[in-house]
């Protein structure tokens, strides 16, 4: 490498040896320069000083770096379109999970949470939207911090599906997570297209921000293009789009914002960041190409996001934002027991497994769950067993159902379908109907009461069903685990949404400085990939 210029010291020294060079990686929010040590050929880092031209008297300059700051990881217009500081979002972990303290308290921290409304009845999604508003604002851009809430599809149920979209456009909820979505829907559709006008400089407003958590090129395809035309026409006809709105979906992709779900907790195909990202980026720039979209659709990561390291290698993939899962149900303000939290304080990198899901139990559909302390992953795999194997309950084989009412369902079938009917009752009485005409629709649905109700048991803490906890979990707890043993962190107690967020952050700026540093030749100390955490402002 060939000197740029003079670097004249300032009152501190070029950093060569691994401990000097450490410190001044940590420097984030300084200007670095990498200059040259003429009598030894070593090359180093110094911050301070100042440049001068060749003939000065000083270091010889091999590069300057600018300042480094979190903020700007990921991509501007994420920030600038959301109203946010930092391209960091936590989400919507369901029943409540990810709750409205910690949107609250993302939102006051300059990041962005999604509310945890999948499997809650709508009247508390309600309740919680009254909160926010109440709390944060209406989250307009500018106006006052951003939040947001989550929309689950549900094809077992698309009556509450509808319910919790038509809940977000009366209630003006600016940002939706749209999550487990194999295809588009109506309400979806519906909930990206309400609210549309165009602006006099002719560039289209939205009302409704859609974040599409996918998993699959085929899926994202469809939210990342405007929706089909059967679907816009359908929904102008039964008078739920106007017929303006209509014209100018078809002229945005129904998400501007798509999340990349890699190997995470709860709904996942299980891929890796690192092959599916790319795949994903690749598909958005040639949608964007073909439809001639004239403003950006960012790509954000999730997915084993536990830790520096791992956040730091999403931005270099090219992510627009990181998402994080697993480590905030860990947090003191999530939603989880505290008997659940310190389940996963103590989980490990394999400690997790795929279970049946009790949204898609039918089709087989699989969430990834904690293992450790808990039987819920086996024992929700032989009700799919059974359920695959046997037409109805009592087809069940005498010997195979005792052991199914006393180890999982503490009671007998008749009463767990007892306990099921009285719920599908008041819910969906046409559900009900269709278990009593069908014996295995009437399996599926007690399975799928424990199911549900497994999560719960792990929100209530309730000390009795401990071994059926359902707790969602990925490879990231046990990496983020690992990575805080022996800080502050490390405590179940300590563990805020806001420090755990700032200091993943504050590490992937010095990781990502440090091997910005190692491919100008500086010999950066492997230290300086482990970044410790430390309690942040």
């Amino acid at each position: 490498m060939h000197p740029v210029g003079v670097w004249t010291q300032g009152p501190q020294a070029p950093a060569f040896t691994p401990q000097a060079l450490l410190e001044v990686i940590d420097q984030v929010r300084q200007p670095l320069h990498v200059v040259l040590d003429p009598r030894t050929g070593s090359i180093g880092a110094a911050t301070g000083g100042a440049l001068a031209p060749d003939g000065a008297e000083g270091w010889p300059a091999l590069a300057t770096l600018p300042p480094l700051y979190p903020e700007w990881l990921g991509d501007r217009s994420f920030t600038q379109v959301h109203g946010v500081r930092f391209p960091y979002v936590t989400g919507a972990m369901a029943n409540g999970i990810a709750t409205t303290r910690i949107v609250i308290e993302m939102g006051r921290a300059g990041m962005l949470g999604f509310f945890g409304a999948a499997g809650l009845d709508p009247a508390r999604v309600e309740a919680a939207l009254v909160e926010l508003r109440r709390e944060l604002g209406d989250g307009v851009a500018g106006e006052g911090p951003a939040w947001g809430s989550n929309l689950i599809h549900s094809p077992n149920e698309p009556a509450v599906e509808a319910r919790v979209a038509d809940l977000y456009i009366r209630h003006g909820v600016r940002r939706v997570s749209a999550a487990a979505y194999m295809g588009l829907t109506p309400m979806v559709v519906r909930l990206a297209s309400t609210g549309l006008r165009q602006l006099p400089d002719g560039s289209i407003a939205r009302r409704h921000q859609v974040f599409a958590k996918i998993s699959r090129p085929e899926v994202a395809g469809r939210f990342l293009r405007p929706p089909p035309g059967e679907l816009l026409d359908g929904l102008v006809q039964r008078g739920e789009l106007t017929a303006d709105e209509a014209r100018l979906a078809r002229h945005l992709p129904v998400a501007e914002d798509v999340t990349v779900e890699a190997d995470s907790g709860g709904h996942t195909d299980n891929r890796p960041l690192t092959a599916l990202f790319p795949v994903i980026l690749a598909l958005r720039d040639q949608v964007m190409a073909e439809q001639g979209y004239a403003r950006p659709i960012r790509v954000g990561a999730a997915g084993g996001l536990g830790t520096p390291n791992a956040v730091a290698a999403a931005y270099a993939l090219g992510a627009a934002f990181v998402l994080t899962g697993s480590v905030n149900q860990a947090a003191v303000e999530s939603g989880l027991s505290e008997a659940g939290r310190q389940m996963l304080a103590q989980a490990d990198l394999a400690d997790v497994v795929m279970a049946p899901a009790a949204d898609m139990f039918e089709l087989g559909v699989e969430v990834q769950v904690l293992r450790r302390g808990t039987m819920f992953g086996v024992r929700a795999k032989r009700l799919y067993e059974l359920y695959r194997t046997w037409p109805s309950l009592h087809a069940i084989p005498a010997e195979e159902r005792a052991r199914l009412e006393k180890e999982i369902l503490h009671q007998s079938v008749d009463e767990a379908w007892q306990s099921t009917a009285a719920y599908w009752r008041a819910r969906d009485p046409a559900e009900l109907a269709r278990a009593e005409a069908d014996p295995h629709h009437q399996m599926a649905l007690v399975f799928r009461a424990y199911l549900g109700q497994s999560s719960r048991w792990a929100i209530a803490g309730l000390p009795e069903r401990r071994p059926d906890y359902q707790i969602w979990c990925g490879p990231a707890m046990g990496a983020f685990n690992r990575w805080v043993k022996g800080s502050f962190l490390e405590a179940p107690d300590q563990r805020t949404v806001v420090q755990i967020a700032r200091n993943l952050l504050e590490g992937a700026a010095v990781v990502t400085r440090a091997q910005q540093l190692r491919s100008y030749g500086v010999p950066v100390p492997p230290a300086a990939f482990d970044y410790r955490p430390r309690p942040l402002a």
